[in-house]
């Protein structure tokens, strides 16, 4: 499970990484990354932690489908959250065909949109 400090919950945080930040579309999903942004809302010197947050619409599938998908991107993302800089945001947007991928695929394509937002590779 992904630990609460790294979680996106506001709207305009989702909304911020959205539109200013990068992003990097696979076949299962979308990666989405506001790099190094500083939170407005943390108080202190320290540098916020990477957040972040997950959109799985009704097209995925049932509501069954659609949690299921969020506790596996969850779960992904437990470990790649470090990859990140210090007060990133980032959003990962499941496309339809998530619902019927299993862990490994998404893994794999999670992988694949991170290394190319982080390592600046072409669109």
């Amino acid at each position: 499970m992904l630990p609460t400090e790294h979680r996106l919950r506001r709207r305009e945080d989702f909304a911020t990484a959205v539109r200013r930040g990068r992003r990097a579309g696979r076949p299962l999903l979308v990666v989405h990354l506001r790099s190094g942004a500083t939170d407005p809302h943390a108080p202190g010197e320290s540098a916020p932690p990477t957040r972040a947050g997950f959109v799985v619409s009704k097209a995925v599938g049932g509501s069954v489908v659609r949690n299921k998908v969020k506790r596996r991107l969850r779960h992904l993302m437990r470990d790649r959250v470090a990859l990140f800089p210090p007060g990133s945001l980032v959003v990962v947007r499941a496309l339809p065909g998530s619902g019927d991928a299993d862990h490994v695929q998404l893994a794999q394509d999670l992988d694949a949109a991170i290394g190319r937002l982080l390592g600046g590779g072409a669109r």
